[in-house]
């Protein structure tokens, strides 16, 4: 069975888990070029100058000035990045924080959440200026420079939820837990799918009831955790069948399902068309 192709970061510094790169270094040679593909780790675009098209799970994204794409490990894309572009391109390992450091992983979780955001000058100058210090400690390798580089995306994700906060109409009585654990049940969803469709065991891995769980969606998205698990099945299907060859029994078989017609049943009814005609369609 043919794989969606996963790339993996190829810096030897930080111990292959981090890398920051200046775009107009990686244009040098023309326009940058990416067909659809997966990471292993998380990707951050930030585009002072941009010229192209950033297709991220299937949602197609004008690259212009002043704009930043953050995608999350396992999301599918494909770049087509025009000369004269410039800005940095950011690449680390889920494992670059460490699990302890509460704060910085919620923070990551919720930065990632987006995967494209659109800031003005000012803005967009503010969070240019950390990278820029960052970008500076990489290249420098100082005393203790990855627990500078840690601290600068620390501040950069702050920013950079102060930004998209500002731009959306504030949500009253939100419950800072509530909007924990539906992170934390996203991020589950993103790498138990095949293995976890039940809404009983995302609860039992987060260790709290299936009432609780459907309490937490029901208030913030006005979905069921059922509608989630199926909004993510799909998301995935769709990612094979446009990045891959693969045989719709062969997808099946890769996303837990023994019996395919039951598999096609279930796209077609979350899609209004059967998989074949899903893939002709848009390929």
């Amino acid at each position: 069975m043919k794989k969606i192709p996963v790339r993996q970061i190829q810096e030897p510094t930080l111990a292959d888990h981090f890398s920051i790169k200046a775009i107009e270094d990686l244009l040098n040679q023309g326009e940058m070029i990416q067909e659809l593909h997966r990471h292993d780790f998380y990707y951050l675009l930030v585009l002072k100058n941009g010229i192209g098209e950033h297709e991220i799970d299937f949602t197609v994204h004008e690259v212009g000035d002043n704009t930043l794409f953050f995608m999350r490990p396992g999301q599918v894309h494909q770049l087509n990045l025009k000369k004269g572009s410039t800005g940095y391109l950011l690449q680390f390992k889920p494992d670059f924080f460490d699990a302890q450091d509460h704060s910085a992983v919620q923070l990551l979780r919720q930065a990632s959440r987006q995967n494209f955001c659109k800031t003005n000058t000012n803005q967009f100058e503010k969070l240019a200026n950390i990278l820029a210090y960052i970008f500076k400690e990489f290249t420098d390798l100082q005393e203790r420079y990855h627990e500078v580089i840690k601290t600068g995306l620390h501040v950069f994700f702050i920013e950079l939820l102060r930004n998209r906060q500002n731009k959306e109409r504030p949500t009253k009585g939100v419950n800072p837990y509530a909007q924990e654990k539906l992170e934390q049940f996203i991020e589950l969803l993103e790498v138990r799918l095949i293995i976890h469709k039940q809404v009983s065991q995302y609860a039992e891995l987060m260790n709290i009831s299936t009432y609780q769980l459907a309490a937490i969606t029901k208030s913030l998205l006005n979905k069921t955790p059922s509608d989630l698990i199926n909004e993510y099945i799909i998301l995935e299907a769709k990612r094979q069948l446009l990045a891959t060859s693969n045989q719709v029994s062969q997808i099946a078989y890769y996303l837990g399902y023994e019996d395919v017609s039951y598999f096609i049943r279930f796209f077609k009814k979350h899609t209004g068309t059967s998989p074949e005609v899903f893939r002709q369609n848009l390929k």
